[in-house]
């Protein structure tokens, strides 16, 4: 899919200027696409607004510990590595694709429209395609999580309903034509849990602390980690900072907060 997003990109490059050589691909992009210059309505942003959300974009997934609902069945410690090899490489070359793509589209960040625009009827075929592919793991990991609330439905029946639902929230406009912000609000309500989860397994045995108490308690809810991420989402979002960045300080609050609660 990526070599697609690539091509689709090249396909573009000629409708936002002249591009023979290396030197006029990097006139065109610092003129027409990384020029500095924001669309109307939307915020300027800099090289640390861009470091901090390719962070945030994931979140959910790396920082969130997401991760460790497929990793769980790695065979050695080391293909970790491997998610890390795939994930920054491949999206940085991603990003820089989508910039040719959306300066080409008139800046208008409509994923259908701009793989259109490049490849006709087989670059929307790619978008569903690419979508369908990203969602799987994502599809799972919710079967996962939402079987805990419902243990008596069928796993096929858990993932009909949650894909559905998903399918029907994303076709409103409110939800990908302002991706961004929708990637950084998901992924900063889900950091919370990454932290309670990574301090129950990591720094709890380490500071003699009962691990998964709430589960030996058999507590239906696990009130410390509730307060945690109540109290975690109240600190950042009142943080007098950019959104992209509440995430990495707020992780470090749901870590102490957790503690102190538990």
């Amino acid at each position: 899919m990526l070599a697609i997003f690539i091509a689709d990109a090249i396909a573009l490059l000629p409708s936002i200027g002249q591009v023979h050589s290396f030197g006029e691909f990097c006139h065109v992009a610092t003129t027409k696409i990384w020029n500095g210059v924001p669309s109307a309505g939307q915020e300027k942003s800099g090289f640390m607004h861009i470091a901090f959300f390719a962070w945030f974009a994931n979140l959910a997934m790396h920082i969130g510990l997401s991760d460790m609902a497929i990793m769980r069945f790695a065979r050695n410690w080391k293909y970790g590595f491997f998610s890390a090899f795939g994930m920054y490489p491949g999206h940085m070359i991603a990003w820089i694709c989508s910039g040719i793509m959306v300066a080409a589209a008139a800046r208008e960040m409509n994923p259908g429209m701009m793989a259109y625009t490049a490849a006709g009827f087989a670059g929307a075929v790619a978008v569903v395609i690419a979508g369908w592919t990203t969602s799987n793991p994502a599809m799972y990991r919710a079967g996962l999580a939402l079987q805990i609330a419902t243990p008596n439905w069928a796993c096929w029946r858990v993932n009909l309903i949650a894909g559905v639902t998903t399918t029907v929230v994303t076709c409103f406009p409110v939800v990908f034509m302002r991706l961004l912000d929708f990637v950084a609000l998901y992924g900063l309500i889900l950091m919370p849990i990454g932290a309670v989860v990574f301090g129950e397994h990591w720094i709890f045995p380490r500071i003699g602390l009962m691990q998964y108490r709430a589960k030996k308690s058999k507590l239906f809810i696990n009130w410390a980690a509730l307060y945690t991420w109540v109290a975690t989402l109240i600190i950042v979002f009142l943080l007098p900072i950019h959104m992209f960045f509440k995430w990495l300080p707020g992780y470090f609050i749901a870590q102490l907060l957790y503690l102190g609660f538990t």
